[in-house]
């Protein structure tokens, strides 16, 4: 008989109780309000995000990543692995709490990736950003983008409007992005709509299906084709 679930901490947010509980060592999951967010049993996909977002920097004297969205770790993890050691890597989480979980309870499970020497952790929105490095330009800007979050583009999501999914967004991503950079992003299901807007900012797109059997998860991995001469953009 499987272990009743314990309640490590909860808190309150304006979607409902935000929780991280416990019932073996190394089982843990996320919840917000009656929603499981993040299994630290079932993480395939949030590893092949990691990787296929910096699959092309194995080799680059110090590229420069941004991380959206912290969760458990385990994408984080998968991008120290990948990366050379004179990485540097940014990761925007909205939730202080999330990072003191990754570097208390749930730090074994990643190797305490949140404290590499590497990482620093900026409490924000991953989209200001993006809009930020985008509109500053030159040194501000990354080899990698990796967007993992918990809602993933979807056939419901504005096609232009939406602050992370929509076109404007994507072209931030793309200002943000240095030339023959890389987008990864999670997604829970296949979104055409989202592949096309992907191909019509520049990306050249491919996706991916981890694992077999079971839920399988999407991975959306877009590489720039050759650089774009644009303007500033604040979208």
């Amino acid at each position: 008989m499987a272990q009743p679930w314990k309640i490590i901490e909860s808190i309150s947010t304006e979607e409902g109780a935000l929780e991280l509980r416990q019932r073996g060592a190394r089982d843990f999951i996320i919840t917000i309000g009656p929603q499981v967010l993040m299994n630290s049993m079932a993480n395939r996909s949030e590893v092949v995000l990691g990787q296929l977002g910096c699959a092309h920097l194995k080799d680059s004297p110090s590229p420069r990543v941004l991380v959206g969205g912290l969760g458990m770790g385990f994408t984080l993890k998968a991008v120290l692995d990948t990366l050379p050691a004179a990485a540097s890597v940014i990761v925007a989480e909205l939730n202080p709490t999330v990072r003191e979980w990754c570097r208390g309870p749930l730090a074994a499970l990643t190797d305490n990736a949140v404290n590499d020497p590497r990482v620093t952790v900026e409490i924000g929105d991953v989209a200001h950003r993006i809009r930020r490095s985008a509109v500053d330009g030159g040194e501000s800007r990354f080899d990698a983008i990796i967007l993992d979050l918990y809602r993933g583009p979807h056939a419901k999501t504005h096609h232009s409007d939406d602050p992370l999914y929509g076109s404007r967004a994507i072209e931030n991503m793309r200002a943000a992005l240095k030339p023959c950079g890389s987008l990864a992003v999670w997604g829970e299901n296949y979104d055409e709509g989202f592949d096309k807007r992907l191909q019509s900012a520049g990306f050249t797109v491919t996706t991916d299906r981890p694992g077999r059997g079971g839920l399988r998860h999407v991975v959306f991995t877009g590489h720039l084709k050759q650089s774009k001469k644009s303007g500033k953009h604040a979208s």
